[in-house]
């Protein structure tokens, strides 16, 4: 690979997802299908770029377990460059574990990051040329708050744009002092509350809670909003775009699907207006399938769902 135009730094792991087949019954064993996939929001995001065409290294860290080599292998036939990522014996490989409900929503989930923390500002520092000549730098918030200064404080110097992923609710609260050294955002409705501290209960409420956070220091900001679709924002224009109407198979990796659409856009200098419309077709793509990346992403997978 020669350049990357895109550099990903966050978590990679191994998913396990549980769906009943009934009604999900708390305190109890539920019948139902477990699956095992590949994923972690930095790899999510990374293979779907690579899918797209989009030369992409990603820097994170495994274990230096069969888990961690399954992630390897995966994301490499992916498309994406992973002779950088750190491998140690130091930790197990990260693991995520999401329990869905007989709809296919979330019900709950649990992450096992503690490998991250190997992810440090002297890792970063390491891949500094990578960094800076970038066309992008995409981070997601499992990074540890040092690292993720160092690496938007890179960024920010070489003037390479940088899209963050707030990951989760529990992660978000992290970035607030940070979004003045963010161009793009992707949070979803409760995300997008915790960091600007306006409500997010109707995509009226989200538009105004996008308009906020450009106001913030963001560039770009784009709410997810589930079967809503999502809400979007810059200093000159906004709006919302609808979901595409599917039955969902299975929610993770969704909102990844969309941050890998939306940075490929920008990156080919498409519109903001154009790119949203990129990321809510990828999502549904991903949704529909059981794995966290869509194997059947393309562009022209793309181009079919898209929404004009």
């Amino acid at each position: 690979m020669g350049q990357p135009r895109a550099v990903v730094i966050g978590g990679a792991s191994l998913d396990m997802k549980g769906r009943p087949k009934d009604a999900l019954l708390p305190g109890t064993s539920n019948p139902g299908y477990i699956r095992i996939s590949h994923g972690g929001a930095g790899r999510n995001v990374a293979e779907n770029l690579a899918r797209l065409g989009v030369p992409t290294v990603l820097l994170s860290a495994v274990g230096d377990d069969a888990a961690g080599r399954q992630l390897l292998k995966a994301t490499e036939a992916g498309g994406v460059d992973v002779s950088r990522v750190l491998i140690t014996s130091e930790c197990p490989s990260a693991t995520y574990l999401a329990v869905v409900d007989e709809r296919g929503n979330l019900a709950l989930s649990i992450d096992d990051m503690e490998v991250m923390k190997l992810v440090t500002p002297k890792y970063i520092y390491a891949h500094r040329r990578w960094i800076t000549q970038a066309s992008m730098v995409v981070l997601d918030a499992n990074l540890a708050p040092a690292a993720m200064k160092s690496a938007l404080s890179m960024a920010n110097k070489a003037e390479v744009p940088v899209c963050v992923n707030p990951v989760s609710l529990a992660l978000a609260p992290r970035l607030k002092s940070l979004l003045p050294q963010i161009s793009v955002i992707v949070p979803n409705a409760d995300e997008a509350a915790v960091l600007c501290g306006l409500p997010v209960s109707d995509r009226f409420k989200a538009i105004s809670a996008a308009q906020r956070l450009v106001s913030m220091g963001v560039d770009v900001a784009v709410i997810t909003l589930a079967e809503k679709g999502l809400v979007y924002a810059t200093s000159e224009e906004g709006g919302h775009v609808p979901a595409i109407g599917i039955e969902i198979i299975d929610p993770t990796g969704g909102g990844d699907a969309l941050t890998g659409a939306l940075v490929y856009g920008l990156v080919n200098d498409f519109a903001v207006s154009e790119a949203v419309r990129l990321g809510v077709s990828a999502a549904t793509l991903t949704l529909t399938c059981t794995d966290t990346v869509s194997p059947r992403l393309s562009l022209e997978a793309l181009y079919d769902r898209l929404i004009i």
